[in-house]
């Protein structure tokens, strides 16, 4: 592969900030990451929403573009800090909508953001793939919450669960114009990996993943020789470092052409020492603390970015 075929990474992100931040009753049976916090609702927005702005300081300060929208105060989604799960955006100005498992949930999606962000922001919107009829069947794609997208070689990785429904990933593959790569992924206790985002990371040269996860060992192979053959290394997580968030990174690109691996301060520390070496070969790492984002909801970093591809519009004179 030549430089010249590498597609960069996004430079600009999707951020939704809580209103009714708390630990979603609804989400808790599939995500075995999310936690029942002791705190009051009060307690956990609060906390949520300054470690969100204190995210948002630091993004913009690796020289990441933040596009921010607030939370809706009705009604309720406890989860619309993690706005990658509804919606993502491609390169070609495709807009794709996402059918969602927990039904609070389904109402974090905002036509409103999306026409913001052509109207306001200047990106170029063609077309826009809607696959919430899915939903009428029982059927779940939770966006790249559920999938791992390797945007270069037009790969979508994704692990089975009740989030993320194959016949859903084919349907959109298809759409897209991208080869799939499905596997069974499992926790320590043998219960299915919620969302795929949550054990691997693909970037341009760097796939970080906890292979430990995968049992059947031909899944385990094709996954392995996939990352190796489209990627320049591969680095392996252990569990806990899975469960401390390792996997739940998201590489970017700055404003000036840097390229960026943002993650958690829990995250960063859970690495070892040549572990933190290997991601300063391909990328600057970009961490900040979201120790109550996580205990409560169950997601991190990568959870609450929407990276936006799109292009933007051409000036017309």
């Amino acid at each position: 592969m030549t430089i010249s075929t590498i597609r960069p990474q996004a430079n600009a992100v999707l951020m939704v900030r809580p209103c009714h931040f708390f630990s979603n009753p609804q989400t808790a049976a599939s995500n075995r990451f999310q936690g029942q916090s002791v705190l009051s609702k009060k307690e956990q927005q609060s906390r949520a929403t300054k470690e969100f702005d204190n995210f948002v300081i630091i993004l913009e300060a690796a020289g990441i573009e933040v596009i921010q929208f607030d939370d809706t105060a009705i009604p309720e989604t406890p989860d619309a800090i993690f706005p990658n799960n509804w919606v993502s955006f491609h390169h070609n100005g495709s807009v794709v909508i996402y059918p969602m498992e927990a039904k609070n949930r389904r109402t974090e999606r905002r036509i409103d953001i999306i026409d913001a962000l052509s109207m306001h922001y200047n990106f170029q919107v063609t077309e826009t793939l809607n696959l919430t009829h899915y939903e009428k069947h029982d059927k779940f794609l939770e966006g790249t919450g559920s999938m791992v997208m390797d945007h270069n070689n037009r790969i979508i990785y994704a692990c089975r669960s009740s989030r993320t429904n194959l016949e859903v990933v084919s349907d959109l593959s298809k759409k897209l114009n991208y080869s799939t790569i499905t596997f069974d992924a499992t926790d320590r206790f043998g219960d299915p990996i919620y969302h795929t985002n949550v054990m691997m990371s693909v970037g341009n040269k760097l796939a970080i993943i906890c292979l430990d996860t995968v049992n059947l060992i031909e899944e385990k192979n094709s996954l392995l020789k996939s990352l190796k053959a489209n990627n320049t290394e591969v680095l392996l997580l252990s569990i806990p470092q899975m469960e401390a968030f390792a996997g739940n990174m998201l590489a970017l690109e700055s404003s000036s052409g840097e390229p960026l691996l943002v993650m958690s301060e829990q995250a960063k520390e859970s690495l070892d020492e040549k572990q933190i070496i290997c991601i300063e070969k391909y990328a600057k790492i970009i961490s900040a603390p979201l120790n109550s984002i996580e205990a409560s909801a169950g997601g991190s970093a990568r959870c609450m970015l929407a990276e936006i591809y799109l292009p933007k519009k051409e000036n017309v004179k």
